[in-house]
């Protein structure tokens, strides 16, 4: 059970990435429906056993790497922890592949697309189960090799090809941070392994890194890496540009795989992160301040899937400040919800673009929720869970992590807890400014594209209710075991909280007026959005008008593809034209050349010798003779 919740999507993968073509489409697209079913039956029945029942272990698979002695098993570790996670990547995953059967069910090469998103799945599950930093690199890796492949696949087209580099180098600076964070574990607790890293914890709060503690600068190093997987403030720049893949893409990126991986290490690695007071202060500044930042964006985005993209980036930012004020079970409730309506909320955004004939843009749309009654009730679902409206999924788990930011009573958590307060506010506007775009007011797409609006089929409908139920119930049912009264023992040592962090159990013992705040913020946000889109629709244009250097601003996403373009990307553009101008055609290419040169030129000096007459050869050949004959002489009479 444990190893097929794992290879199952592998072994689908193969199949359709490698028979596709002898398979044929339908029956591609079934077997990997198929495998990642049972995939998702062990996951939960793992996550019965494991979470439920404590019977937590390693399973061993073989040896990775033996090379001097330096040895690293790929094992697949399962506690509470990595069965959570595998138990929700593999139900949503199953949940998005079939979705993808109906959504992909016109492309011209579904085997292909199948393999990847199989492929990607089986990625982050063994990421979410390695027992080392090693085989979590791996996992890690592997990601985003599959989400290049995915945001990419319609290569045809220049911006997904784009989005797909975008999304690979960025997250490359990550990685490098990543490896580095790796490489000073090594140096530090002479082990990558994850049992000896966290019983040498003790022994090295004392040992420093150039002046400087090892704990902190692990710590720190491994947030940087995090911030790329998990697009946080600086490496966040991929995260919209992979809206360029298809819908079932950007879903099963944005809800339960790639961008929660750096979520997960910062809880894999609560043992390191607990004695790096430093690096979580970090961690919950720069989390607050991502989910303040694209809260802000959202707002003015008028690309559909651009909207929920941001609102991603904003509640990962969430989940990292409850990382960064110790409450590492409070920042995995709320990834485990924010899967469910995220991706609710993705599907639905591809129900509304199928039936709008591909059309992407919420200013050009309006008038349709009768028409698609089903996509119309899930949306407002998906909206009131994010917007953390009770008794959603939502509600319970925001509320948690700005309970514990609140009371961390520290500079940080107070940072994070104002911000995070004002960013609810913002979801909860742009959410019911999409839902009122999309599907209320009156019809702004043409008569052919409005003649064809229509509900999708059911095997599109099947996965967006399942998911609803989850938005609808995940918060009220899994609130006791990961942050109320049973999470001591849910939890079962998997996420390590040191003597001097009490920051869950304070959380519990917050002001009344602290639990009721967000659900006001958010109560307030959707109240402007009707105020301003229902009430009053010219408003909104008066006010971009009005504050026309603002609206820029947050429309051209705080200006950081630009600034980056100007520090990075033109520097290096012009220092390639350098060498490539200067060092490889003058110098390298330039010796050589001018040897090739002279060559030439010497043959055709030569060349010229040959006129095709008789009487030049002669004359050449006599002239030779005579040169010829005084050498010989002259030799003779010496």
């Amino acid at each position: 059970m444990y190893v097929g919740a794992v290879f199952f999507p592998l072994l689908g993968a193969c199949l359709a990435g490698f028979l596709g073509r002898w398979l044929g489409d339908r029956a591609s697209m079934w077997v990997t429906v198929a495998f990642m079913a049972l995939a998702a039956a062990c996951g939960i029945g793992a996550f019965v056993e494991v979470a439920l029942n404590g019977a937590a272990g390693v399973v061993p698979i073989l040896t990775f790497l033996d090379i001097g002695g330096f040895v690293v098993e790929w094992s697949l570790r399962y506690d509470t922890l990595s069965v959570v996670m595998v138990a929700m990547v593999t139900f949503i995953s199953t949940l998005i592949h079939l979705y993808s059967v109906g959504y992909m069910s016109h492309d011209e090469t579904p085997p292909r697309f199948f393999a990847y998103l199989s492929l990607f799945t089986f990625m982050m599950l063994m990421l979410v189960t390695a027992d080392n930093l090693v085989q979590l690199f791996f996992g890690w890796e592997g990601v985003g090799l599959a989400s290049y492949l995915l945001i990419g696949y319609w290569y045809e087209k220049d911006s997904a090809n784009a989005a797909a580099m975008k999304a690979f180098i960025v997250n490359r600076v990550g990685d490098l941070f990543f490896m580095l964070g790796l490489a000073l574990t090594f140096w530090t607790f002479r082990s990558v392994e994850f049992d000896v890293i966290f019983a040498g914890v003790e022994a090295a709060r004392s040992a420093t890194f150039l002046g400087l503690p090892s704990l902190e600068v692990i710590g720190v190093l491994l947030f940087l890496g995090a911030c790329g997987k998990s697009a946080q403030l600086g490496l966040h720049t991929w995260l919209p540009d992979a809206m360029e893949g298809p819908t079932p893409v950007s879903a099963l990126i944005h809800a339960a795989t790639m961008v929660t991986a750096g979520v997960f290490l910062m809880a894999r690695m609560s043992p390191v992160m607990e004695y790096a007071p430093t690096a979580l202060a970090i961690v919950a500044i720069v989390g607050a301040s991502t989910a303040f930042f694209a809260a802000t964006i959202g707002c003015v985005q008028n690309d559909i899937k651009r909207v929920i993209a941001y609102s991603t980036c904003s509640q990962l930012g969430y989940m990292f400040f409850a990382i960064g004020v110790g409450a590492y079970q409070a920042a995995i409730f709320h990834l485990f919800t924010h899967a469910f309506f995220k991706a609710l909320l993705f599907l639905g955004a591809g129900s509304v673009i199928h039936a709008m004939s591909d059309e992407q843009d919420i200013r050009r749309m309006g008038g349709i929720w009768r028409k698609i009654p089903v996509t119309y009730a899930v949306m407002w679902i998906g909206s009131l869970a994010l917007a953390g409206i009770p008794f959603f999924a939502g509600y319970y788990s925001k509320d948690m992590v700005l309970e514990v930011a609140y009371a961390a009573h520290s500079g940080p958590g107070m940072y994070a807890f104002v911000l995070g307060l004002a960013a609810a506010f913002l979801t909860a506007f742009y959410s019911w400014r999409l839902i009122i775009l999309t599907f209320h007011g009156a019809p702004r797409a043409d008569h052919h594209t409005m003649d064809h609006v229509h509900e999708s089929p059911w095997v599109m409908l099947v996965p967006l209710l399942v998911l609803a139920v989850g938005a609808m119930v995940t918060g009220a049912v899994f609130y006791p075991m990961f942050v109320g009264y049973e999470q001591a023992g849910f939890w079962a040592g998997s996420i390590f909280t040191a003597p001097h962090n009490h920051v869950l159990e304070h959380a519990h013992h917050v002001p009344a007026w602290v639990p009721i705040a967000p659900a006001a913020m958010g109560v307030a946000g959707i109240a402007l959005a009707y105020a301003l889109y229902m009430g009053a629709p010219a408003i909104p244009g008066q006010l971009a008008a009005r504050f026309a250097g603002l609206y820029r601003f947050l429309l051209n996403k705080w200006y950081f593809d630009e600034l980056y373009d100007r520090i990075f990307v033109q520097p290096a553009i012009y220092l390639a034209r350098a060498l490539w101008k200067t060092g490889d055609a003058r110098l390298i290419d330039g010796m050589p050349n001018g040897a090739a040169s002279l060559a030439v030129q010497a043959s055709r000096g030569a060349v010229r010798i040959q006129t095709g007459r008789v009487a030049n050869y002669a004359f050449a050949m006599i002239i030779g003779l005579v040169i010829f004959v005084s050498l010989l002489i002259l030799g003779v009479a010496r």
